[in-house]
């Protein structure tokens, strides 16, 4: 089965949390802290696989977690980090946060790596915790959540040429004939539901060739299978127009050619000004020379004529092809993607964080808050007095004295409820 597009949620480890101890040594006086600092939590990469061709492994694989991060131990033992979660993909995959749309990364080379996750960080120690105010702290903090997040991946096959036409031009016959695929062959549109991909392979060189699926009038606005699949075309260095010359389905072969030429514009611009051949395929048909001699009045693009089904003329256009490949320099497929300007502002004076009220419940909402939370470790009082004090700090309680709290109201941070004291 052929996946291109999966939408996957990722969890990186959470960090280990920090240990609490105190140093009690025979003739060492005020022994101190001695509790070590938590691992970090693993991230999670996808890394760029060329033997794989399809995203069906994620399409059951709905939530990737990450490993988390060893606890700090006493005599100041730091925890270990913990081992990254890689995620193999194929070569040609994007991705991007579902919720923005931002590219977080394209992998177009085989072993290319990017961080879709990163893992928290550890929870420190009472002894790194210690100041000179403070040199023995009673406390220490929890590991930092590994960042969760939505993602969107998509698979855009990397192929030197892609076959474009019409259903039932003879673009799969064409991909059996001079490569090792086998796609699928039938007397019927729409036969081609998936992109297959083959490799030429000649003495000195060797180039890959794909087979899209045919596409319609209106496929650029999701008409037919093409709208699915006009994105693998974006990667091909070559686009070879396959042409009916035999006009055996009721339609002009100029025509085929104007339409799917009008659909790769609207699809993107930038797929009418990549070198393309004209295959004209079917010439053992009675009406393919009448036609052709009357295709070639109207279009001023190398045309090369075949009969797939009697393998006519292929040997021409595979020598043709590897000479456009390697005189056509490798692009980066993304880059308009990938140049995009997103500008984040920030002002100095917004505050880290929201409070609305939500019946008799005062509700705290922000990152900076909530991780705070997430790393207060609230197992003695001096702790609960430290994360008190940073609320306090912020301007929290504050905010909450303007909105009317009293002594003894509820106040809470992600499912969790305080009462509120002065």
């Amino acid at each position: 089965m052929f996946v291109d597009e999966v939408i996957v949620e990722v969890t990186a480890g959470r960090g280990g949390d920090g240990c609490m101890a105190f140093r009690r040594e025979k003739y060492i006086a005020m022994g101190g802290p001695f509790g070590g600092n938590g691992g970090k939590g693993g991230d999670i990469i996808f890394k760029a696989d060329e033997g794989l061709r399809t995203l069906i492994d994620l399409r059951y694989q709905k939530h990737v977690k990450g490993n988390p991060g060893m606890n700090g131990e006493g005599k100041n033992k730091n925890g270990k980090n913990a081992i990254d979660t890689v995620v193999k993909v194929p070569v040609g995959t994007t991705v991007r946060d579902s919720e923005t749309g931002v590219v977080i990364g394209d992998l177009t080379k085989n072993g290319e790596e990017i961080i879709v996750s990163y893992g928290g960080r550890g929870g420190r120690g009472n002894v790194t915790l210690a100041t000179r105010s403070n040199p023995c702290p009673s406390y220490c903090e929890r590991g930092e959540p590994g960042e969760n997040r939505k993602i969107k991946v998509e698979l855009r096959m990397l192929a030197d040429v892609g076959l474009v036409g019409l259903p039932s031009v003879g673009k799969s016959t064409i991909l059996s004939m001079i490569t090792n695929a086998n796609p699928k062959i039938a007397s019927y549109h729409f036969t081609t539901l998936s992109p297959n991909l083959g490799v030429v392979s000649m003495k000195d060189y060797s180039y890959t060739v794909a087979d899209l699926p045919g596409l319609i009038e209106g496929a650029s606005d999701g008409l037919g299978l093409g709208h699915k699949f006009l994105k693998h075309v974006e990667r091909t260095k070559i686009i070879a127009h396959v042409i009916d010359m035999s006009g055996i389905e009721g339609r002009n072969p100029y025509d085929d050619y104007v339409t799917i030429r009008e659909e790769l514009g609207k699809f993107s611009n930038k797929l009418l000004n990549k070198p393309e051949i004209i295959i004209a395929n079917k010439m053992d048909m009675e009406e393919s020379i009448n036609n052709l001699e009357e295709f070639k009045k109207k279009v001023d693009v190398p045309i090369y004529e075949i009969s797939a089904i009697n393998n006519q003329g292929l040997d021409i256009v595979i020598d043709k092809l590897k000479e456009l490949v390697m005189n056509t320099e490798t692009q980066i497929l993304f880059e308009p993607e990938m140049q995009e300007s997103h500008v984040l502002y920030k002002f100095k004076k917004e505050k880290p964080f929201t409070i609305t009220k939500d019946k008799e419940v005062y509700v705290i909402k922000g990152e900076q808050v909530e991780k705070l939370f997430n790393m207060t470790n609230f197992n003695t009082e001096e702790a609960l007095f430290r994360f008190s004090h940073k609320l306090r700090k912020m301007g929290i309680d504050d905010e909450l004295e303007k909105m009317g709290i009293q002594e003894g109201d509820i106040v809470r941070i992600l499912d969790y409820e305080f009462e509120y004291t002065k």
